[in-house]
């Protein structure tokens, strides 16, 4: 099992700091869900980097639990209700996401809110690479995922009642503005690149205002597969989804071929060996599934992306400071900072 696969898989006891009554959970859900019987037994999973996700066991069931962490937060950061609208709207496609039981605004419960939804037996990945399979099926795996994110981008998002889940056009300024004030509310320690970036990126945003549903994170480990097929059962973790511009949510699921394997990436591995696609190709198989004949503007959406990646890792050590970050891996992603931002800086000089 890989360093990542070994860190963030399974379950582990609840932080102190992330424990609520369970007696008091127990008799909500025993009102709000059909079927629930206690006793009810709860622990916490070891992924999860920004909501806290708890694992329920009840009645010789397993549901999901996904709540804001407690504490000061940035505005509109964590919204729990908005990831439980999107999987309930998407039950009605066929992107595979897990069903949704019940959402819950009353933060008497568990101090925050949260929402339930089912339990998906799989395998969640947390290597690019795939250490544990064969060739044949890290081609499927990938061809899955482009699939999936092809699909999403194709939904009739009006048609499952989200023409308002955000606002059609000008998405990259939008995006742009949001999260150079998320970075400047959790600012540490000044950046150099990063007040450069906050310069030129609005500056330079292509005229191309399309706009489908997005997922926002887009990854490897943010999707449950079959356990012996490679097939994707469910996508998770919809915290970041929108409206949005389709092409900064593929380019972003593509940042983990110019990201090195220590960090989860795929740069610098014999990708022909391992079974797994180029860059060029997977880019090709998306624009074929989604009609476009390339992607222009490349290194401002990587500029774009990375930009956004050191605006949310500085958002996590905002958090470590004020001691509400919701997994041990968090002062990690808080010292990534300074190295994302120089480059999306390398980036922006080449557009």
């Amino acid at each position: 099992m890989g360093e990542r696969q070994d860190k963030f898989s399974g379950t582990k006891t609840v932080e102190e700091r992330l424990r609520f009554d369970v007696a008091r959970l127990e008799r909500y859900l025993q009102r709000e869900i059909e079927g629930f019987e206690g006793p009810l037994e709860v622990e916490q999973f070891k992924g999860g980097q920004s909501n806290p996700t708890y694992l329920l066991r009840a009645g010789g069931r397993r549901y999901v639990l996904r709540r804001k962490p407690p504490g000061k937060l940035l505005p509109s950061a964590h919204a729990v209700d908005r990831e439980y609208r999107v999987l309930t709207a998407l039950a009605r496609t066929e992107i595979p996401v897990p069903r949704t039981l019940c959402l819950c605004t009353d933060e008497s419960v568990v101090g925050t809110m949260f929402f339930v939804m089912e339990y998906v037996e799989g395998r969640v990945i947390w290597e690019s690479a795939l250490p544990g399979s064969v060739p044949e099926e890290r081609r499927a795996i990938y061809d899955a995922m482009n699939e999936a994110l092809a699909n999403l981008h194709l939904v009739d998002y009006a048609a499952i009642a989200l023409g308002t889940y955000g606002k059609p056009g000008n998405y990259f300024a939008r995006q742009i503005h949001r999260w150079s004030k998320q970075y400047k509310a959790s600012e540490t320690t000044r950046i150099e690149e990063m007040e450069r970036l906050l310069c030129w990126l609005p500056e330079n945003v292509p005229d191309d205002h399309r706009t489908t549903l997005v997922h926002g994170d887009y990854r490897l480990d943010n999707m449950i597969f079959h356990p012996t097929e490679p097939r994707i059962l469910a996508i998770l973790d919809w915290e970041l989804g929108t409206l949005g511009h389709p092409l900064g949510d593929f380019t972003y699921h593509c940042m983990i071929w110019q990201t090195p394997p220590d960090r989860g990436g795929l740069e610098g591995l014999d990708l022909e060996a391992l079974g797994l696609p180029t860059l060029e190709s997977y880019v090709g198989a998306y624009c074929r599934r989604t009609g476009r004949d390339g992607i222009e503007h490349w290194n401002f959406y990587r500029a774009y992306n990375l930009f956004r990646s050191a605006a949310i890792a500085q958002g996590i050590a905002g958090r470590v400071r004020d001691g509400t970050a919701a997994s041990a891996y968090a002062r990690e992603v808080a010292a990534s900072v300074p190295g994302l931002a120089a480059a999306a800086w390398d980036a922006a000089r080449s557009a």
